[in-house]
């Protein structure tokens, strides 16, 4: 068929043309941003999950959401080794911006653009860069808030006073931050703090995080309140009416259909992984002489779907680990089976070594993003059938 109507959108962080199976958490963060908006105490929140499972298209779902009820929002992606200042201290001046024109008070926002440009400068004061860089605030730096050089306490100074700009002007202020495990253990630890100080006074400023399934282990080892600081959501695959959704109501507005063969075959191709589904039904669109899409017309197109996920998704990540950190990972696929989490002892005795011979290359994969610690004692695969695609690489 024409691949040019072609509807399908694999792409990293890319908005799928139907957004399925996550209505319950487009829901909740609904109840979320209308308990605010009646000055009632609410949670800040969190989205966990592997890659692939449409982490980043849902935060930004979340992030437009907000922006319908004019509230300020900016967004960052947290990267490892990178300070939090510089990348937060944009995101919020974004935020400021949008809701800065209706307060009735230039004086007001013109203050709190000082205390956020002071909390930015230390990004770099600290290490004699002052000059280097600026952040692009025009307003002068102020003095004795937010500046302290202790990111926790400059923090929650900063969030303070944004909350209270917002709830000047009666809407909020939603920071989405993905990649947040990638945080330093002390921005961690600021941001929960800040999240605390904000939920008790019922201010309207919330942080919306995206990270991998280990998150939540993250927060807790930082703050040990922040099991009971944030909601947390944990995002996977797709059911089988979600994963066929996600397929046919795109296909449809393009006058095309599905048989049930071809929707059988691509859910148990796909897994109901969303990053795959689209790129299974983008191969199978371009491959199908016409509607209905076959069954077969699915098994034809799996191996040019397969080919561009093993070069894209799975080759390009393979491709960044040493070779110590890749026989790590080889271990790893043979002893994964259904792809769950291993036990770190059992990989050790795999390659006949000792565990703490081994805690470099591991380290180094958690670092790169490769894997992460499900559980004590225990590491999984942060991208699903990674191991499968590891083993057929050993066996080809």
């Amino acid at each position: 068929m024409d691949p040019v109507r072609n509807p399908y959108a694999p792409g990293a962080g890319q908005r799928p043309p139907e957004l399925a199976g996550r209505d319950k958490q487009l829901t909740a963060f609904d109840v979320v941003l209308e308990r605010i908006a009646r000055g009632r105490p609410e949670r800040s929140v969190m989205l966990t999950g592997l890659r692939g499972v449409g982490k980043t298209v849902l935060l930004n779902h979340l992030r437009s959401a907000a922006i319908g009820r004019r509230w300020g929002t900016g967004k960052i992606e947290a990267r490892p080794e990178q300070d939090l200042r510089r990348p937060l201290s944009s995101a919020l001046h974004m935020a400021v911006r949008e809701i800065a024109a209706t307060h009735r008070d230039p004086d007001r926002v013109e203050d709190f653009l000082g205390v956020l440009k002071a909390f930015a400068l230390r990004a770099t004061a600290d290490k004699g860069m002052r000059e280097r860089w600026q952040p692009g605030i025009d307003a002068p730096a102020a003095k004795g808030r937010a500046d302290s050089g202790d990111i926790e306490i400059d923090l929650v100074e900063l969030l303070v006073d944004a909350a209270s700009l917002a709830r000047d002007v009666g809407v909020g202020i939603a920071l989405f931050i993905d990649e947040m495990q990638d945080l330093s253990a002390p921005d961690i630890s600021a941001i929960c703090g800040a999240c605390h100080e904000l939920s008790q006074d019922a201010a309207p400023l919330i942080v919306v995080g995206a990270g991998l399934p280990h998150l939540p282990a993250v927060l807790s080892a930082s703050k040990s309140y922040s099991e009971r600081l944030f909601g947390y959501h944990r995002i996977d695959r797709l059911d089988r009416e979600s994963a066929d959704r996600a397929l046919i109501a795109p296909a449809e507005r393009e006058d095309v259909e599905f048989t049930e063969e071809a929707l059988d075959t691509l859910f148990r191709l796909a897994d109901g992984y969303p990053y795959f589904v689209q790129a299974y039904g983008k191969a199978t669109w371009d491959l199908a002489a016409g509607s209905p899409i076959t069954g077969e017309d699915a098994l034809r197109a799996a191996p040019t779907a397969e080919e561009e996920l093993a070069v894209g998704f799975f080759g390009s990540r393979y491709e960044r680990a040493t070779p110590a950190e890749r026989e790590y990972m080889r271990a790893m696929a043979d002893l994964a089976g259904d792809e769950g989490p291993v036990q770190t002892s059992k990989i050790a005795a795999e390659l006949g070594r000792k565990p703490a011979s081994l805690s470099p290359a591991r380290d180094g994969l958690i670092k790169k993003g490769l894997i992460y610690s499900a559980e004590r004692g225990s590491i999984g695969f942060t991208v699903p059938h990674f191991g499968k695609y590891l083993r057929n690489q050993t066996n080809e």
